[in-house]
């Protein structure tokens, strides 16, 4: 049975998750110390808490470098001393040439998630570390001083959403490398040196280069710094929820209003609140540019004008403000597949074959013949964002708006919260769902968190 420092007991680390009735655990393991010390302490802690759960290290073999593969089966000979499953997850394929590190890291993500749904879990454990968390606010810091800048300064969160169905749990968040280091030395193991984690090339090698050994106080402020920021992540995120609750509604799908109330609110909040909107409404993955928001903010209440952003055409009347997607830059028509996100507004299944059959917008011919009684908007709003609105054909005949509810031929679409369709980290959650239960969205699953999420996500 494996042994642990006093200050290493898996029983804090994990004090904050919950896993109850997971059958099965996956750890993401490339063999480099912070993942063996994560599997290690997760073996240890599940012996004395849950020795029924399935614990599956997965190592992620991206095909970079010539000893990828048999660094994997090293993990894999590691794990079954110990009686730990394994698993090998290959990124097959052409590789990028520029903007590799980004690419590798989506890839690892969507293999670590497929792993986890073989082994019919919901959790992937990553073994990042307070010397991550560090690097990670201090390359963001040095990047400048923007809202979204100051948001970035939270770092990772404890637990972030991926893809909309599977938690990634980060529990040696507070832990030093060095403190991981020395329990594995405690425990007689050793761990494999990845030359890619020195390669100056990239940016994270070269701040951890940098920081060395820090101890001139650079990392612990930097903790401090994401601490705060993760704070008030929380606290802003948590307004603008309140805010999108009390004042925003749907009239039709496609259609957002506000009240004209809405602009009276607290400046930093409702700007905040703003541009979560605009990015659900125009799909975009990342929220529009804070201080072209504010401008755009500033204009409300004072006067009526249309105006676009974050491909958000927003329609400041007096009797509400509207936002729908733009009609410029929609989709080209396309062979519908299972799951794959259209215009990033909406989620695309299919259950059965469709021939010929094509998905692209409704169009504004379409969209006159649509009824609209009942809707408390004004009729040209209304059409033009059912113009967008993902729809079915075949030869030039539309064959029926896209929705949840309605799957002509076994075709259906469900809205996504654009910004977070990938990943939601733990602190935007609270803003995540309500813009979810707003626009008839899947809402995010409860994290895996023993208190729901408060100050702990």
């Amino acid at each position: 049975m494996l042994t642990q420092r006093a200050d290493l007991d898996p029983l804090r680390l994990y004090s904050t998750f919950d896993f109850a009735e997971r059958r099965a655990l996956v750890a993401a393991v490339s063999g480099g110390s912070d993942s063996l010390a994560l599997l290690f302490l997760t073996k240890s802690w599940l012996d004395r808490i849950a020795p029924g759960t399935k614990l599956v290290a997965v190592t992620v073999d991206h095909g970079l470098r010539p000893g990828s593969a048999a660094e994997a089966e090293e993990v894999a000979k590691i794990a079954a001393r110990h009686g730990i499953a394994h698993r090998t997850m290959t990124w097959t394929g052409a590789k990028p040439t520029t903007g590799v590190p980004a690419a590798a890291r989506m890839a690892r993500y969507l293999l670590l998630a497929e792993a986890a749904r073989l082994e019919g879990t919901d959790v992937i454990l990553t073994g990042h570390t307070a010397d991550d968390q560090a690097e990670t606010v201090l390359m963001r810091s040095q990047r400048g001083t923007s809202d979204d800048d100051a948001r970035g300064l939270a770092g990772m969160a404890p637990v972030t959403l991926f893809d909309g169905t599977v938690w990634i749990v980060r529990p040696l968040l507070g832990t030093r490398r060095q403190e991981l280091r020395d329990y594995l030395r405690g425990i007689g193991e050793s761990w494999l040196d990845d030359p890619t984690n020195i390669n100056q090339l990239f940016e994270r090698p070269r701040v951890r280069a940098a920081l060395g050994s820090a101890e001139d106080g650079r990392i612990e402020t930097a903790l401090d710094m994401a601490a705060q920021a993760a704070e008030e992540r929380l606290r802003l995120g948590g307004s603008a929820a309140a805010l999108i609750r009390v004042h925003a509604s749907l009239p039709c799908p496609g259609l957002i209003r506000l009240d004209p109330d809405f602009a009276g609110a607290e400046t930093s909040t409702t700007v905040y609140a703003l541009r979560i909107l605009l990015g659900v409404v125009g799909g975009t993955p990342h929220l529009p540019d804070a201080a072209r928001t504010e401008a755009l903010f500033a204009r409300l209440g004072q006067e009526s004008f249309c105006a676009t952003l974050s491909r958000t055409a927003l329609d400041a009347r007096r009797d509400g403000i509207f936002l729908r997607r733009e009609a410029r830059n929609l989709p080209a028509p396309l062979a519908p597949a299972g799951n794959v996100a259209w215009d990033g507004r909406f989620r695309l299944r299919v259950r059965g074959p469709l021939g010929d059959a094509l998905v692209a917008p409704l169009g504004s011919a379409e969209a006159k013949k649509a009824g609209i009684e009942g809707v408390n908007a004004p009729a040209s709003l209304i059409r033009a964002a059912q113009a967008t609105l993902p729809a079915l054909w075949r030869g030039g005949e539309c064959l029926g708006v896209l929705t949840a509810k309605t799957e002509p031929h076994g075709v259906s679409a469900t809205p996504i919260a654009a910004p977070w369709a990938l990943f939601l980290p733990g602190f935007d959650l609270s803003p995540a769902t309500t813009i979810a239960e707003l626009i008839l969205a899947e809402t995010p699953p409860a994290p895996p968190l023993r208190s729901h999420i408060g100050s702990k996500a």
